[in-house]
């Protein structure tokens, strides 16, 4: 569940709002929480003073279940000043967000994983961004410089602690059907805005990783606004149950 993600004022951004908004997530059914630690003023921060507070608070408040934060440009924009910010964490996450269309994923990820934080690399598939995947079906993966072609020439050495995160412009089926040539690993699959409730029925079907949230869309399947993070994983677990719901009959 993407608690806040990038966005400005319309998603919960101090530590209490994120606790509180977390708990209420976890409650409706969310399996994991990402979060983009802020300054006081709002800014992204890779901080250990910013990190290591706001996990503590959540899992101090009682948010139980893996927790995430965003290792992105957005926080950090010199790659290096980002390896120093991980390196210098006094409290870890579970996971954390790598993207592979930025500079230094490759380095940043190694630094995760050799600090026992396991690594989420999200690549962007489809639109003007296809990462490098075959287009012929049974071709296997094409080398270029894509995030996802970075990802495939990155060589995975422990797939128990990453995972591939990969953002669909649309839900198209055929991008999905090449993703079994990639490495094992497991795969989740998220879309932004229109693309994010489309997404999320393909990554049912397929038995992918799903995640929703205000850091994604701020609007529910039949178009009305969101209210909160619950509302938004509701609406998605009545997604994903639907299928089971529907054979036990």
């Amino acid at each position: 569940m993407s608690l806040n993600g990038a966005r400005g004022g319309a998603v919960p951004l101090s530590p209490p709002d994120l606790v509180e908004s977390a708990l209420a997530a976890v409650a409706a059914g969310a399996g994991e929480v990402l979060v983009h630690p802020r300054t006081p003023c709002g800014r992204e921060s890779l901080s250990p003073r910013v990190v290591g507070p706001l996990l503590e608070a959540m899992r101090g408040a009682g948010v139980s279940v893996p927790l995430s934060v965003s290792a992105g440009i957005g926080a950090e924009p010199d790659p290096a000043g980002r390896l120093a910010r991980v390196r210098s964490w006094t409290v870890l996450p579970d996971r954390a967000v790598v993207h592979f269309a930025e500079p230094g994923a490759e380095e940043l990820a190694r630094a995760l994983l050799a600090r026992g934080v396991a690594v989420d690399a999200v690549v962007p598939l489809g639109g003007d961004a296809d990462g490098g995947l075959a287009a012929e079906p049974g071709a296997g993966p094409q080398t270029g410089p894509g995030p996802l072609a970075r990802f495939l020439a990155w060589p995975v050495r422990d797939p128990a602690r990453i995972r591939l995160v990969v953002e669909l412009a649309s839900a198209d089926p055929a991008l999905v059907a090449g993703l079994r040539w990639l490495p094992p690993v497991p795969l989740l699959l998220f879309g932004r805005e229109a693309a994010a409730w489309p997404v999320l029925r393909l990554a049912v079907r397929c038995g992918a990783g799903a995640r929703i949230g205000v850091g994604d869309v701020l609007h529910l399947p039949d178009g009305r606004p969101a209210r909160s993070n619950a509302e938004l994983v509701a609406a998605a677990r009545e997604i994903a149950d639907a299928p089971a719901t529907a054979g036990s009959r």
